[in-house]
């Protein structure tokens, strides 16, 4: 059919103008230019391959164009998070599973970016109902934590039934996903086609946040703190963490040649150095409170996504605490290479780093280590049930427990 005079061709074409053109959407600017935006009678409502966005006639059609944008922009929400790649191996353990987790995470995330529904709206079904997986037990909750909690609801009901069904009443579970997910063509490409798409969602991604901070500012007073750009991290964390793990941890060590350890040199004997590659479990405290800046925010978790790179940690929780723990995030090896483009750092409020010790004993989690990182000016320095490495933006501060390494945020 010429698209020219195709009614839902220009109704698909106008949704998307009109989400490009809203100021309060200008993120999503950069990664909704990424691939195209097909229109087919090929699938019911709408799809996406990690890329390119499908949307069926009959989606398009029945609903209005605040419900075909909240589509579209969790269609955009796969390809931002990187959900076909990433979950490739949650995928192939449990294909429906894994896709009610991602959909849940999406589609709350949607409902928080309009809750007056000016511009997006929950699809619905034809008598009214709403169409899409919604839960609020799942709010601030990463891809993996809401798998592992479905998997194990459907193991308690003896794999009958869907998980996240709302038998307990604690969700509003919805009617099921409204989208499918092309796990097929994304798990075709190959890495280095892979890689360079990951290079264009990544540009895409900071032409977004840029565009965003130009229009809207760089925050709220829910220090919704948009970042930019990290900077490289200044810590060798490889080097750090080795030394660290050797003193107080059980890492898994290995030899380097490529550093002589230089111990040895004053007895006239050349000797590899330590390299950690792996440690298991850490928590990572991030301080957001009142006193720390944009710009301190950045320099931080610049330095956290470079510990997860280059170290690559068996699982990190990632707290951002000022007074409370005000969100906590969880990576492992599913998606830690995400954490720079998923991170959500949230906080503003006083500064007492205990939040982060009675945080852990009240989840019962036990880690190896925890890393803090802190401008310094804090009203305590617990002494965790675990070794405890600080990370001070502040020269003259130095924590009274643990170990204290000090970052320049210059």
């Amino acid at each position: 059919m010429d698209t020219i005079h195709d009614p839902l061709d220009r109704k698909l074409k106008r949704v998307k103008i009109n989400l490009l053109r809203d100021n309060r959407f200008a993120f999503w600017r950069g990664i909704m230019m990424v691939g195209d935006t097909i229109l087919t009678d090929d699938i019911p409502t709408a799809m996406t391959d990690g890329y390119n966005e499908f949307y069926g006639r009959e989606f398009v059609e029945q609903q209005d164009d605040k419900q075909v944008a909240f589509g579209m922009l969790h269609e955009n929400w796969h390809k931002l998070e990187r959900h076909l790649s990433t979950y490739d191996k949650l995928f192939e353990l449990d294909p429906q599973i894994c896709n009610m987790a991602c959909d849940y995470r999406i589609n709350l995330g949607l409902v928080d970016l309009d809750p007056m529904e000016q511009t997006i709206r929950f699809p619905t079904t034809p008598d009214g109902k709403r169409f899409g997986l919604l839960d609020e037990r799942f709010r601030g909750m990463s891809v993996l934590q809401i798998f592992r909690i479905l998997k194990q609801e459907q193991q308690q009901q003896g794999g009958q039934g869907q998980p996240g069904d709302g038998q307990s009443g604690a969700g509003q579970p919805g009617s099921g996903n409204f989208d499918s997910h092309d796990w097929g063509n994304a798990k075709g490409r190959g890495k280095e086609e892979q890689d360079k798409l990951d290079k264009i969602i990544d540009q895409a991604i900071r032409r977004g946040a840029v565009e965003h901070a130009k229009i809207n500012g760089k925050g709220d007073g829910a220090m919704d703190r948009l970042l930019g750009e990290l900077t490289e991290p200044k810590i060798d964390w490889r080097e750090l963490l080795a030394e660290f793990v050797r003193s107080v941890c059980n890492g898994r060590d290995m030899t380097t040649w490529r550093k002589v350890n230089r111990r040895f040199l004053a007895h006239d004997m050349l000797m590899p150095s330590m390299i950690s590659e792996r440690i298991g479990h850490v928590v990572v405290g991030v301080d957001t409170s009142g006193s720390i800046t944009g710009k301190q925010i950045n320099v931080m978790l610049s330095e956290v996504v470079g510990l997860a790179k280059e170290v690559r940690p068996d699982h990190v929780d990632l707290l951002y605490w000022d007074s409370r723990v005000a969100r906590h995030e969880e990576y492992d090896e599913t998606n830690i290479d995400l954490m720079a483009t998923s991170t959500k750092p949230a906080g503003g409020g006083g500064t007492s780093p205990a939040c982060v010790k009675d945080y852990l004993k009240q989840k019962h989690i036990i880690p190896e280590c925890v890393i803090m990182l802190t401008d310094g000016y804090v009203d305590s320095w617990p002494d965790f049930d675990c070794p405890v490495l600080w990370v001070v933006t502040t020269k003259k501060i130095t924590a009274a427990t643990g170990q204290t390494v000090h970052l320049d945020d210059n």
